[in-house]
């Protein structure tokens, strides 16, 4: 049996036909090409900005005199922790973020346990319930100044004349609401905006909730009041902590409600609208970047708690599934 010299093996198609797949580093990336216009794109819109702002917070800078500007180290941050105004607006935005997430959360559970239950029109009740969250924060400013606190027309006065009237009083003092109580006045306008978020995270808390694990207590005798206390809130403990985190990292940045209800007087400027004083009107570059500082570090502390608790969340669902 003799072979042709120099005839060429063959080759299955198949082999022939299969992509050349990139090894290694090339595939890596290969994956991640399409991502790089984004992440330079974040980089440039949030990191840059973050570098010039540290950079600023370490000079002595007043536009009113630009000639003057001097590096001066942290001297801008020893302001920040001495300065009685900027001590006393980082005390409110701890009484006003610590109010406003308590309050929101307390009320966001009651709601939640009512929405987990199957009752006619609760997906209604349900849109109605989210709407608040999904109005733009300035909005919800104004509909709370002018249309509930106001003096002369508000809906608040209108209903303390109605009740006034039916005890027989005519003609009751009509308050003013924002210059009686201004803080209560901007956590008020908070906490109803920000209750349907924290519903929302408790109710997909309470619908993961193991069905089975409920029947069983209720089958051994258990009643609701115990349900709740050794079976759903050790469930919602991480929902909870989520919720209390998340509404943290915004209400500590929040400027919207302070800026268009008491424009930061009678005691009710956080950190963010002290920053804005200093950076606008006093015209403070370096003290007001040193503040921005401040509450970017004690945002990202807060964030990192947050993603660390989502993470649990999704390694407990996946264990779960």
């Amino acid at each position: 049996m003799s072979t042709s010299v120099g005839t060429a093996p063959k080759v299955s198609s198949a082999r022939a036909a299969a992509p050349v797949r990139p090894r290694g580093g090339l595939r890596a990336w290969a994956t991640r090409a399409p991502l790089l216009p984004a992440l330079v794109f974040l980089v440039a819109v949030t990191q840059l900005p973050f570098v010039a702002t540290l950079m600023i917070s370490l000079f002595d800078w007043n536009s009113y005199d630009p000639d003057a500007r001097r590096f001066t180290g942290l001297s801008n941050y020893a302001t920040v922790v001495t300065d009685p105004a900027l001590k006393e607006s980082v005390l409110t935005t701890v009484l006003l973020t610590a109010s406003v997430v308590i309050v929101s959360v307390v009320l966001g559970l009651g709601l939640a346990l009512l929405l987990d239950r199957a009752f006619f029109g609760r997906g209604f009740v349900r849109t109605l319930l989210i709407t608040p969250f999904l109005l733009v924060p300035v909005s919800a400013a104004l509909l709370w100044k002018h249309v509930l606190y106001n003096p002369e027309y508000g809906l608040l006065n209108g209903a303390w004349a109605w009740v006034a009237g039916l005890f027989g009083d005519t003609d009751p003092a009509q308050p003013d609401w924002i210059s009686g109580m201004p803080l209560v006045a901007v956590e008020a306008a908070l906490v109803w905006q920000w209750t349907p978020f924290m519903m929302l995270i408790l109710l997909a808390g309470l619908q993961s909730r193991p069905g089975e694990m409920v029947e069983a207590a209720r089958l051994d005798g258990a009643n609701s009041l115990q349900i709740f206390r050794y079976l759903t809130l050790p469930h919602l403990r991480r929902y909870l902590e989520l919720g209390v985190l998340l509404g943290s990292i915004y209400i500590v940045q929040h400027f919207d409600a302070v800026f268009t209800i008491t424009s930061g007087g009678l005691g009710t400027a956080n950190l963010p609208y002290t920053i804005y004083q200093t950076f606008y009107k006093a015209h403070e570059y370096g003290l007001a970047s040193a503040a921005g500082v401040v509450v970017v570090i004690g945002t990202m502390v807060l964030a990192t708690f947050a993603l660390r608790v989502v993470s649990s969340l999704f390694r407990e669902e996946a264990n779960r599934a």
